[in-house]
């Protein structure tokens, strides 16, 4: 018996794939994840919930929905919640996705979205951002994809983006937001780091800043610091969630209860939540700048928001041919946990990724061990 055709491209993350074969006393700066303590609303809800646990409805629990949508500033009828922001993002592909259809997606941008699409039968099409432009999102590079591809049925953007951590100015969601509407697109807006800032960058702009058109996700895994409640949702017109609905419900039923209660705990004390995750985001920041200074050359740039350094591999054409074996190499030999900048696409080819979400003395210890690489080449 063979898997359906679909899967026949997909592999395993390639970031669990390295995490996961790692030595045991390997240092992970590889998983995008927050390190510092579950904040206190959730362990008081979590620990508090004696009551019956049931399902609840299919698109959340009518408390969270209101919550959610106080959040984005939107009506609880815009509000859809899923398991993670990934669980949005699958609904949304499988629900408009056929075929055949292209979707369009960043390069460099999160391994997710191309899986995804495949998943649903589609082709992704990748609109590449510049390295010259800090790979911020401008609008001209999906647009100018756009109208090469008349198969496009979904546009994806990420800002602040993962693996770059780069943002976007409000007139460049503006653009794209209104070429989607007016060919008639589901525009995707993946904003689940744009809570998580250091000091005075201040927090980014969001689709629903500028424009009622499409869809925008997010989730309590990164600035409320708890991925492993899986709570997410999709926030936008009611008339594009109705089938992401239909299909989460099949998948899922529901994001489970007691998670949905902390993530509403977590929403009730947003401001206070964010406070502590910035405090603790700009302590590991400023371990990574330390530990930069003293072992590596050069300096490096915060990014506009999350926790990920996008990090030049050594100019070394062999390096360059095979970053994943440089990759394993790394992790095997500095035993550091660190992921291929090809991993996200072909414009990460000379990158890696590195997550200063880690422990502070992690970090700086990192650091340490993967100097001597980059001085011998």
């Amino acid at each position: 018996m063979k898997p359906a055709r679909r899967l026949a491209d997909l592999k395993p993350s390639p970031i669990r794939v390295i995490s996961e074969g790692a030595p045991a006393d390997a240092i992970s700066l590889g998983l995008g994840e927050p390190t510092w303590d579950l904040p206190e609303p959730a362990r008081r809800a979590l620990a508090g919930d004696s009551g019956s646990c049931r399902y609840g409805p299919n698109a959340g629990l009518p408390e969270l929905r209101e919550a959610i949508a106080r959040f984005h500033t939107a009506s609880t009828e815009e509000v859809l919640v899923t398991t993670g922001s990934q669980g949005a993002l699958f609904a949304l592909t499988q629900a408009f996705v056929d075929l055949g259809d292209e979707v369009l997606v960043p390069d460099p941008g999160f391994v997710a979205y191309p899986a995804l699409v495949r998943l649903a039968g589609g082709v992704p099409v990748p609109y590449r951002l510049a390295a010259e432009d800090g790979f911020r999102l401008r609008a001209d590079a999906p647009l100018r994809v756009l109208d090469q591809h008349p198969r496009t049925r979904m546009v994806i953007l990420n800002h602040p983006a993962n693996p770059t951590g780069a943002g976007v100015e409000p007139r460049e969601l503006l653009a794209v937001a209104a070429a989607c509407r007016d060919r008639g697109l589901l525009l995707v807006s993946d904003e689940v780091y744009r809570d998580l800032y250091l000091g005075s960058a201040g927090r980014g702009p969001s689709l629903r800043d500028v424009s009622d058109d499409g869809v925008v996700v997010s989730s309590v895994s990164k600035a409320f610091g708890a991925p492993g409640l899986r709570v997410g949702w999709a926030v936008g017109d009611p008339a594009w969630l109705a089938p992401a609905r239909i299909v989460h419900g099949y998948a899922a039923t529901a994001a489970a209860r007691p998670a949905q209660i902390a993530a509403l705990a977590l929403l009730g004390s947003a401001d206070k939540v964010f406070d502590g995750a910035r405090r603790q985001l700009s302590v590991r920041w400023q371990a990574l700048v330390e530990a930069w200074g003293e072992h590596m050359d050069g300096a490096i740039d915060p990014p506009d928001a999350g926790f990920y350094h996008w990090m030049r591999l050594p100019r070394d054409p062999e390096i360059v041919a095979d970053p994943m074996a440089f990759c394993l190499r790394l992790r095997d030999e500095a035993k550091v946990v660190v992921v291929p900048g090809i991993t996200f696409g072909e414009r990460g080819r000379e990158y890696i990724r590195l997550s200063f979400a880690a422990a502070p003395a992690e970090i700086a210890e990192g650091v340490r061990r993967l100097a001597p690489f980059w001085k011998q080449t």
